[in-house]
């Protein structure tokens, strides 16, 4: 491409861009005739996206895994961002799921990042379309997540050689809160004449939940028992005694399942629980919704499981 051809793409381009538009428009035509090659600022851009996410109230955890998986992407891939097609990422999404041996629930969520990542790339300017926009859901097989038992409740408390991981059981039995809400949780922050707290939900939303008497019972017995002066709810047993972490609560409760038997025992299994409860007991979905802090109530009925020995009673009363 010589410079009379740069002219002749410059001047049948007057009508449609401004001036600084044309000057861009002939820089990147003289950098493509020199043959110079574009710097590649994915990385920039990334900060950039993780920034905006930051800002928009996305957590910490939210915010490391849409980091590790687009730079993953751009590793794997090799290329600035600017040139990434969508044949790329239908080839990258797919090697990676025959590499890593993951379910299309997984991929779905990995491809479901990058629609992010490159949507906002989009609505930035930063490139002219989406790559991403072409690649659809990865339709996954329903799985039906099972909720503890009353049993397997039971034997979870009744093998808590903590007081701590007795009223934390409880906590969470409780409230369905979140992990993430409850190691966020002040002592300040429950009121035991009401049997209720507030917590900090995704987005940075508030809400109240509410605990039984005997979680407050269990959590009284749990805080008179503590001598040190940490403000948070629920801290290490070891000193300095610091706030618990996430993953901290996650191995306990895994261990503590091994302990007593109980294949995929963790945190959130709790949360599902007291929603399938809640159902159960004929609480209405809407409030069910607002306890949970769904903002949509499809969100809630992925929660709750329905016990199949209702079903089965259901099917004997309207059927026969």
């Amino acid at each position: 491409m010589n410079q009379e051809k740069i002219n002749m793409i410059m001047s049948q381009m007057t009508d449609v861009l401004d001036n600084m538009q044309l000057l861009q428009l002939k820089k990147v035509l003289e950098e493509v005739d020199s043959g110079k090659k574009n710097k590649d600022d994915s990385e920039k851009l990334l900060k950039r996206f993780i920034s905006t996410k930051r800002l928009e109230g996305r957590s910490e955890r939210t915010l490391s895994y849409y980091q590790m998986t687009i730079e993953k992407m751009l590793a794997s891939l090799n290329k600035n961002v600017r040139a990434i097609t969508t044949d790329d990422l239908r080839q990258y999404l797919s090697d990676y799921q025959e590499s890593h041996n993951v379910c299309n629930m997984s991929v779905d969520n990995i491809r479901r990042n990058l629609s992010s990542f490159f949507n906002w790339l989009e609505d930035e300017n930063y490139i002219l379309k989406s790559p991403v926009r072409r690649i659809h859901r990865i339709k996954s097989t329903a799985s039906v997540k099972e909720a503890y038992s009353d049993d397997e409740i039971e034997r979870l408390r009744d093998n808590c050689d903590e007081i701590r991981d007795l009223a934390l059981i409880e906590m969470l039995a409780s409230t369905g809160m979140r992990i993430g809400e409850l190691v966020l949780l002040n002592r300040d922050d429950i009121d035991f004449v009401e049997r209720e707290c507030k917590v900090l939900g995704k987005g940075d939303k508030e809400r109240i939940v509410y605990f039984d008497a005997r979680t407050k019972l269990h959590l009284q017995e749990y805080l008179i028992s503590r001598e040190d002066d940490n403000e948070a709810l629920f801290v290490g047993l070891r000193n300095p005694h610091n706030r618990v972490t996430i993953n901290g609560i996650e191995l306990r409760i895994r261990n503590l399942g091994r302990i007593v038997g109980i294949k995929k025992c963790h945190p959130h299994k709790f949360r599902r629980t007291m929603a399938t409860v809640a159902i159960d007991k004929g609480m209405p979905i809407e409030q069910v919704q607002k306890l949970l802090g769904h903002e949509k109530i499809d969100t809630t009925l992925h929660y709750a499981m329905v016990k199949q020995s209702n079903v089965k009673n259901a099917h004997r009363k309207y059927i026969g």
